[in-house]
């Protein structure tokens, strides 16, 4: 049991964690980074999780029955401890370059809770799976519906923290408290609805409701940076150029000098998502711009490579 314990535990993250990755065509993060996020989660966050219920716990020990503790823990504890848990990371990592958009926080903040799903569904299949008869049905519930919930409820935090990056500190704050209470609110709601036969069906709603909200909301990120890329590069690249890196034919070979596609848009890109943040700064940005200059030129260079090799 041990052995498919561990197993149902990693593989299905690992699958989530890559989809979750490729859904960024704009922009993909460095996978290291985003692996980093995931071993936080599974590791560093849990402890974090573990010592902060126990502390909070005490109390509770010396004022309600075994059967109550249990419940409080479960549907107030858990919810807030954890949820403050997964996000330490990201109050470092914002400021990190590789973050710059809402998509970006919704990756590593997803990445932090599958880390989190993973441990925790592994000690809850080694708890409970003593046989294959019920372990099957653990495994299948918290594979795609708690792990899924400790995602979606990071990933909002790490969407809200970078909707709110160049922002005043007033604004930045504000974005984060909120994102953590809604973070709180989804996991306190699913474990509150799981926790009694009669609003278990409530909980399954509740959660493909909110996986739907997610799904959606990762989508229109991706539009939204569409828009900020042909908006910001208009009057940076040919015309041609940039109806190709707009379109779905992006990745295809052909329509850029072949040894410098890739690195042409990995370039504009980064060019259209550094001016946009210039724009919506409301802090220090000489560094940006200095950015800026600095990929207007080697943009320059492979457009010039470029022309030259089809005359």
């Amino acid at each position: 049991m041990i052995l498919l314990s561990i197993i149902a535990a990693i593989l299905p993250m690992l699958i989530y964690l890559f989809f979750l990755w490729k859904f960024d065509k704009n922009e993909p993060e460095p996978i290291k980074f985003v692996l980093y996020h995931f071993i936080y989660g599974a590791t560093v966050a849990i402890i974090l999780g573990l010592v902060g219920s126990k502390i909070l716990s005490f109390p509770l020990n010396l004022l309600f029955s075994e059967e109550i503790n249990i419940l409080l823990k479960t549907i107030m504890i858990a919810p807030i401890v954890e949820e403050l848990a997964k996000a330490s990371l990201l109050f470092k990592t914002i400021s990190n370059k590789n973050i710059d958009n809402l998509t970006d926080g919704l990756i590593y903040g997803g990445a932090i809770g599958l880390g989190f799903g993973m441990t925790e569904n592994f000690f809850y299949f080694i708890a409970f799976g003593d046989s294959l008869t019920t372990l099957i049905p653990i495994i299948i519930m918290r594979t795609l519906f708690s792990a899924v919930m400790h995602t979606i409820s990071t990933a909002t935090v790490g969407g809200m923290m970078s909707l709110a990056k160049f922002s005043s500190e007033n604004k930045f704050s504000v974005s984060t408290i909120f994102g953590i209470l809604i973070a709180i609110f989804i996991h306190f709601t699913w474990n509150f609805s799981v926790s009694y036969s009669t609003t278990f069906f409530i909980g399954i709603v509740f959660m493909l409701f909110i996986i739907t909200i997610f799904i959606l909301t990762f989508y229109f990120s991706l539009k939204f940076e569409n828009k900020i890329i042909r908006k910001e590069l208009v009057n940076e690249i040919p015309t041609n150029l940039l109806l190709q890196l707009t379109s779905s034919k992006r990745f295809k070979k052909g329509w850029f000098l072949k040894p410098f596609q890739n690195k042409f848009i990995e370039l504009t890109i980064k060019l259209a998502f550094r001016k946009h943040e210039v724009e919506i700064s409301e802090g220090n940005n000489e560094l940006y711009i200095v950015e800026i200059e600095s990929l207007r030129e080697q943009i320059s260079e492979l457009i010039e490579k470029h022309n030259n090799k089809s005359e």
